[in-house]
């Protein structure tokens, strides 16, 4: 067979050239020289934040771990009284008889104008009955390692802090509130106007705080600017949260909070008006946010993990029971908080988390380290800070100052929010920061060890001691 001409070719393969581009102009799919699009961005290092919010400890009361000494941590085991007199912390387990009291004059009392010596003057409230109570220097303690020994086995593993402090200078209604929202103001516009303590009005059982309170229920305000503590309010505020803003971004998230309770003083969105949503008679929230996404009982992130319906952002809030709290507590807290981080690591999700372990506020308990002072409520005291994660640096003391306004500032810098609120929201001071230095993205992502724990998740999930009051200071 003779073989056409090349130039015959060439205008061959011209004219499929011209046919296939005009093809492709009519919509008949994308030719081969166009440009291909863009790859997706690369998914988050950081998929999933876990915030376990226990009670009422500091750092020289709870991790008093010589390998965290060693390290660098600021931990001390001698304390000042308002005497000048130098006083050894000794062994007190965490399910002591007596509670001392963490209000705000508590915290002015031990606090002594930054002299970091007045913890002897905090009042100490013994249970009903305790013998022998309340004992020498019952402020001056320290929790024995043979109960804290899951705390120090994850702050040694990973990131600890020395110098995390409670953005308040008073106990957990407000605490709460922070957690929540980086503010516990009456409402958007109250700039200098915050719940400064407990509701402390009717006390019903079970039913102390937030819009379902009893109506002569209140909570004291505190202007930030004057200090003046003088106005009462009803405890049912109605400001910007952090859920708001991850609603906003199509963020999951989820509070899991005191079993079958939804007036705790714990439970902080029982208190803002719009995830609230009380009926007519102030006796039951009915907002959708509150039905779907507020789960009144803890052990749920157990069941939720194991069944993959984590959501993106979770609180973990306790029982009484397993909070820490003196004179209510067992010493099963530790456990508790190993259960959830054993339940992560040895999961899926282990991957893309970061768990931000803290407690809400001080205790009442003698810590050395006077806080920076903002305005006339924060900062608070020293509350302990573990971080675990596969990016987490490990083996690391973080000596950063922190708050609980640098947990939102993580999940909006991580998820790129703007900040809840402006002025006096902590997430939206210029000085927050948001844990960059205890995080290391490029490193090798830690393989998980389980924590070693003297109850498992098996014990929490089928858990049927009698439920404890909750901190009612």
């Amino acid at each position: 067979m003779t073989r056409p001409p090349v130039s015959v070719l060439w205008y061959l393969l011209l004219g499929v050239a011209v046919l296939l581009t005009a093809f492709n102009g009519c919509g008949g799919g994308s030719a081969s020289s166009s440009t291909p699009p863009p790859p997706p961005p690369p998914p988050l290092k950081i998929q999933h934040v876990v915030v376990i919010f226990q009670e009422n400890r500091n750092p020289d009361n709870l991790f008093q771990d010589p390998k965290l000494i060693a390290a660098g941590a600021d931990i001390q085991n001698i304390g000042i009284n308002s005497l000048g007199d130098r006083i050894p912390l000794t062994p007190l387990g965490l399910a002591a008889n007596y509670d001392p009291f963490h209000g705000h004059a508590g915290f002015q009392a031990m606090y002594d104008n930054g002299k970091m010596d007045g913890a002897d003057k905090i009042q100490i409230e013994c249970n009903p009955g305790a013998q022998n109570c309340p004992p020498p220097n019952a402020q001056f303690t320290y929790v024995p390692a043979s109960e804290a020994a899951p705390y120090f086995q994850m702050a040694e593993t990973y990131t600890f802090g020395d110098r995390m402090f409670q953005t308040n200078q008073g106990p957990s209604f407000p605490a709460h509130q922070y957690i929540l929202s980086g503010a516990s103001a009456q409402t958007a516009n109250s700039n200098s106007l915050y719940a400064a303590e407990n509701p402390n009005g009717i006390q019903k059982p079970g039913v102390t705080a937030g819009c379902i309170a009893p109506q002569n229920e209140f909570v004291s305000l505190i202007d930030l600017i004057t200090g003046d503590e003088t106005q009462k309010v009803y405890p049912c505020f109605d400001h910007p949260t952090l859920t708001d803003t991850l609603d906003k971004a199509n963020i999951s998230w989820t509070w899991y909070g005191p079993q079958n309770d939804p007036g705790s003083i714990w439970t902080a969105p029982n208190a803002i008006q719009h995830i609230c949503v009380p009926n007519s008679t102030n006796t039951t929230c009915t907002g959708a946010e509150w039905t779907s996404k507020v789960v009144r009982d803890p052990r749920q992130v157990l069941t939720d993990i194991q069944n993959g319906r984590l959501s993106s952002v979770s609180w973990v809030i306790p029982d009484g029971v397993n909070s820490d709290h003196a004179g209510t507590t067992k010493n099963t807290g530790p456990a508790w908080v190993a259960s959830v981080v054993n339940a992560i690591g040895n999961s899926p999700y282990w991957a893309n988390t970061a768990i931000f372990i803290t407690w809400d506020d001080w205790g009442g308990w003698y810590d050395h380290v006077a806080p920076p002072i903002r305005n006339k409520y924060e900062y608070g005291f020293r509350v302990p800070l573990i971080v675990v994660s596969p990016y987490a640096k490990a083996k690391y003391i973080s000596h950063a100052t922190h708050h609980f306004g640098s947990i939102l500032k993580f999940v909006e810098h991580n998820w790129s929010l703007q900040a809840v609120g402006a002025g006096t929201y902590s997430d939206a001071y210029s000085d927050t920061d948001d844990f960059s230095d205890s995080f290391d993205y490029s490193q090798t992502p830690l393989t998980f060890t389980t924590i070693k724990a003297p109850q498992g998740q098996q014990f929490f999930l089928h858990d049927h001691r009698p439920r404890v009051p909750l901190d009612d200071d």
